[in-house]
């Protein structure tokens, strides 16, 4: 073997070290490229004139430790059967701004009539406990579920879901476990992370069908959802394309129905486009309170 051979093998070595390293990297970090949680919370309920209290959930770990979920329950004052559990995106917390969007949202929920339960995942806020994963934030939905049911005795009937881009894919998966729950709400929410890292043009390189091990499916998911589900999205997203929530619209069984804004971003939705927004809302609980919802009632908008 010449020199020149020996050189090339040892370069054509390093490059599948190098390449190799790289893939396990990205594959055992992946959580930390998906995951973007703040601990500071520059605002509460009371920011805009809520009512609230600040719940904490356990949960039980391996180890006999117990890690908490941080959330806030923003009642009624009048007793009444409506509810929405709403999990937020993937950056930030329940209000990593002061005028935070996802208390926005929230504030409207409240002001159409709804009781509103949020949750920050173990992570993020004041949640305390390990880093996100997947199969974690699936967890912390289905104990804020819990709460809801068990102490505070609604029945699923009475839970609306709602979620925000990646609180969409974790919304939908509760869903599945739930399928008596009331209704579903995808708002800015993606198909897939697979997906979403060929839509971004990232780690192209590496064969995502081996690399992905965060899968957040939802566009496999929401065939099998057995009620009804509104997507909202809006047209100016650049964080997820629109063409998302179209295509999981067209997945989702009937009754559904999707509305596109056309002046919103991927976060200020509900601020943009306020009436819209609420309009969209209101007419959607309203089909799904009566009797034999058809897909006619509900359909597409934009």
């Amino acid at each position: 073997m010449t020199i020149l051979e020996t050189s090339l093998m040892f370069l054509l070595i390093g490059l599948a070290i190098i390449y190799i390293s790289g893939f396990m990297l990205i594959r055992l970090q992946q959580s930390r490229l998906i995951f973007k949680p703040e601990s500071l919370l520059l605002a509460t309920p009371a920011t805009f004139n809520l009512p609230y209290e600040e719940v904490w959930l356990p949960v039980a770990t391996s180890g006999n430790q117990t890690e908490k979920i941080s959330g806030w329950w923003i009642p009624q004052t009048q007793p009444n059967t409506k509810v929405i559990l709403f999990f937020h995106g993937t950056s930030g917390n329940m209000a990593a701004q002061e005028k935070s969007c996802n208390l926005d949202r929230v504030a409207k929920l409240y002001h159409l009539g709804f009781s509103v339960f949020i949750i920050d995942y173990r992570g993020y806020g004041n949640s305390q406990g390990r880093f996100p994963t997947e199969a974690r934030v699936y967890e912390d939905a289905a104990i804020a579920w819990n709460y809801l049911t068990q102490e505070k005795s609604f029945s699923p009937e009475e839970i609306f879901v709602y979620g925000h881009s990646l609180g969409g894919a974790v919304a939908v998966n509760l869903c599945l476990q739930q399928p008596q729950a009331a209704g579903l709400i995808a708002e800015g929410s993606f198909t897939s992370i697979k997906d979403m890292a060929k839509y971004r043009r990232r780690i192209q390189i590496f064969p995502l069908k081996f690399l992905v091990t965060q899968k957040f499916d939802f566009i496999n998911k929401v065939k099998s959802i057995k009620m009804p589900v509104l997507f909202i999205h809006g047209m100016k997203d650049e964080v997820v394309p629109v063409t998302m929530s179209q295509r999981l619209f067209a997945a989702a069984p009937e009754p559904k129905k999707l509305m596109l804004i056309p002046n919103a971003e991927h976060d200020d939705l509900s601020m943009v486009e306020s009436d819209r927004y609420l309009a969209t809302l209101e007419e959607f609980f309203a089909a799904t309170e009566e009797s034999g919802v058809r897909s006619q009632e509900l359909g597409v908008r934009n």
